[in-house]
């Protein structure tokens, strides 16, 4: 099954609410086993029993009854798994809130990037085929890398049976290093393809004596699949297969990220609900992060700022921190709470709230560790910043936060905006921290590689996009010491003063080990950063919506009227490509929906309709426009929408062919 495939499910008419069953046509090139298959896995994971029959070359009819014997209007969640199991999935699994929040992120906004890159040197020979096909094996193996997206209805992992990674060699001199970085970061992902991880190997430059410098290795994954953990577990993986010929014994390796899923559907939620529900929780009076004075956003891009601790002033840290019983991270944290209050311009004492990403991996499921997907997520950390505190108190106080939130690090951040009463679409934090601990290659596996002449180092991470306005990544480098850097979305923050913030941080972290005397308190901490500005933070900018309806062809006057509904998260160019290719007298309008059954939208429909006009209304979307179309057509009045096209997530041609092909059988349903 190609993974370019998109097909289109028609609803002509729209279900009745109260009906008994109801019928749809599926087009697309299907045989009548895949479908009969679909249909039996959309039966088992929904309350609705689906068959299929063909009806046409190319057509299938879907006849859907409530398996209880109810009213059989299927939610879109019905819809949208056979869309994606039709179109080639072999499964799909619900995500977490910050999961599905980064797709979402990673589709509305594609000139992101939304990638992570690390890159390390390689030292000796380079077995090219047996490079590549160890990285195939890892994909055998490993779910996760076999993994694309879905968001027709609610984001989430769409599986395949089978994924290619891109592996690429070039020459040295071909393309400066900088600029390798920076085109492949560039260049993101389809998020509905499987594969999204890729490598590219630079040859060194060459040496006297015939020898060359260490090839470069640079691999660029996708965020919302991966975090930098899980690509050290999938490196280890990948170094086994390289060691071993190219290939790693054994199946697919269990437990995985299905198994995470149901482990998470299984939690009960009383113990998180009532942490949440206490004082812990980030209250609505925390110092803001992102101070706002007006000023208009910056240029687009993501800026990079690095800062280091030295070996020694890390070790200084570390024992400072341990002899009041916390960690480098409890000091990072304390350090970062300060540098948000006095952005605030706050004064006493003031509850500040911050995001610490936490990995999830040492949660108690058996064999979790060793998961290579995205498992954890940013949770807030609130501590009360008071200058007449003694720093230990501050420091504490970060270290029991910490505490307090591993318990609960499987915990999606959507949960707790409910469970703290907050707006389901807030944010609840500006800034967040990254404290990396890498995950070490065995002294086996090392050894093993060595006996081939290949040596590694340690990867490095080079990028990534920020996610929130202000993140802060900390890991300990190879020589020991402390790592720091700030990734920032450069609309919000300058490139000036991106570096004078972390250099404010670098100077609070050198500075605490010099605060030995018990009362030593936070105000004096603060007074090291008077006569420095405080760095300039404005809000991330709103994306523009557009109009509520746009004609976008005019059409017949007797013709039907196609509306094509607008989400966020409809494959860039689906539109735009149909009214290009698509050959029918039909008026053709968007409608802008702010999400899936918008009841705002629906006034735009009837304005969309034109009642003067003697064609019918058919309502079209392409992915998550698709669920939103079917959903408006069934809050609307009866008679008001003649048909449905809603199709899966794919490339935007790819939905374009799709709904024309959709429109086909509308037509022909017509006459």
């Amino acid at each position: 099954m190609s993974d370019d495939l998109v097909l289109a499910v028609v609803l002509a008419p729209v279900p009745d609410a109260s009906g008994p069953s109801v019928e749809a046509e599926l087009c697309g090139p299907l045989d009548p086993g895949r479908a009969e298959a679909v249909a039996a896995r959309v039966t088992q994971r929904h309350a609705y029993t689906v068959t299929a029959e063909p009806s046409g070359a190319g057509r299938l009819t879907l006849r859907v009854a409530h398996a209880q014997g109810g009213p059989a209007r299927p939610g879109a969640a019905v819809f949208a798994d056979v869309l994606a199991l039709a179109g080639g999935a072999r499964d799909t699994v619900t995500v977490t809130g910050h999961q599905q929040d980064l797709i979402r992120a990673a589709v509305e906004e594609p000139a992101g990037g939304h990638v992570g890159q690390v890159a390390w040197n390689w030292t000796g020979p380079v077995d090219l085929a047996r490079f590549t096909a160890a990285w195939l094996s890892v994909a055998d193996r490993e779910t996760v890398l076999r993994a694309a997206f879905d968001w027709t209805h609610l984001p989430r992992l769409v599986l395949h049976d089978w994924a290619a990674i891109d592996v690429a060699h070039l020459a040295h001199g071909v393309v400066s290093w900088s600029d390798l970085i920076e085109r492949d970061r560039l260049r993101g992902f389809a998020p509905h393809h499987p594969g999204l991880l890729r490598v590219t190997l630079m040859d060194g430059p060459p040496r006297p004596g015939g020898t060359r410098a260490p090839t470069r290795v640079l691999l660029t994954y996708h965020r919302a699949l991966l975090d930098e953990r899980g690509v050290h577990l999938l490196l280890r993986e990948f170094y086994r297969a390289y060691a071993r010929g190219g290939a790693l014994p054994g199946r697919e390796r269990r437990p995985d990220v299905r198994d995470h899923a149901r482990w998470l559907a299984r939690q009960r939620t009383e113990g998180a609900r009532a942490y949440w529900a206490t004082a812990t929780a980030p209250p609505e009076t925390a110092a803001p992060e992102v101070p706002d004075d007006g000023s208009p956003a910056g240029p687009l891009g993501t800026g990079r700022v690095h800062r280091r601790l030295r070996p020694p002033q890390t070790t200084r840290l570390r024992t400072w921190a341990a002899m009041r019983g916390a960690g480098e991270s409890s000091a990072l944290h304390a350090v970062w709470a300060l540098l948000l209050y006095r952005a605030a311009g706050a004064a006493g004492p003031v509850p500040v709230s911050f995001g610490v990403h936490l990995s999830a991996r040492d949660i108690p499921m058996e064999g979790a560790a060793g998961i290579p997907g995205l498992l954890g997520n940013p949770l807030p950390m609130t501590v009360t910043v008071d200058p007449a505190e003694p720093v230990a108190g501050l420091l504490g106080q970060a270290r029991d936060a910490a505490l307090d939130l591993a318990v609960h690090a499987w915990v999606p951040g959507d949960r707790v905006r409910v469970w703290t009463g907050r707006n389901p679409d807030a944010e609840l934090f500006e800034t967040g921290i990254v404290f990396d601990n890498r995950v070490e290659l065995p002294a086996a596996l090392l050894a093993e590689l060595r006996a081939q002449d290949v040596e590694v180092d340690a990867p490095r991470s080079i990028s990534a996009h920020p996610g929130l306005p202000l993140t802060l990544a900390a890991r300990h480098d190879a020589d020991g010491g402390l790592a720091l850097t700030v990734r920032y979305d450069r609309r919000c923050l300058g490139d000036v003063d991106a570096s004078e913030l972390l250099s404010h941080c670098v100077r609070l972290l050198r500075s605490l080990p010099d605060h030995r005397d018990p009362q030593s308190a936070v105000g004096d901490l603060l007074e090291l950063l008077q006569g420095f500005e405080v760095p300039r933070v404005l809000p991330r900018p709103p994306v523009p919506e557009g109009p509520d309806v746009a004609v976008l062809r005019a059409g017949d006057p007797s013709a039907d009227t196609i509306v094509l509904v607008r989400t966020p998260g409809v494959p860039v160019g689906a539109y735009e490509a149909l009214v290009r290719h698509h050959r029918g007298p039909e008026r053709i309008v968007s409608l802008r929906a702010a999400r899936p059954g918008d009841p705002s939208a629906l006034p735009g429909l009837r304005g969309a309709g034109r009642p003067e006009r003697p064609g019918r209304l058919v309502l079209c979307g392409a992915g998550p426009g698709g669920a939103a179309a079917y959903e408006m057509a069934c809050a609307a009045d009866e008679g008001t929408v003649a048909a449905v096209v809603m199709t899966g997530v794919g490339s935007g041609p790819g939905c374009a062919g799709a709904l024309a092909a959709g429109l086909k059988s509308v037509r022909a349903g017509s006459r």
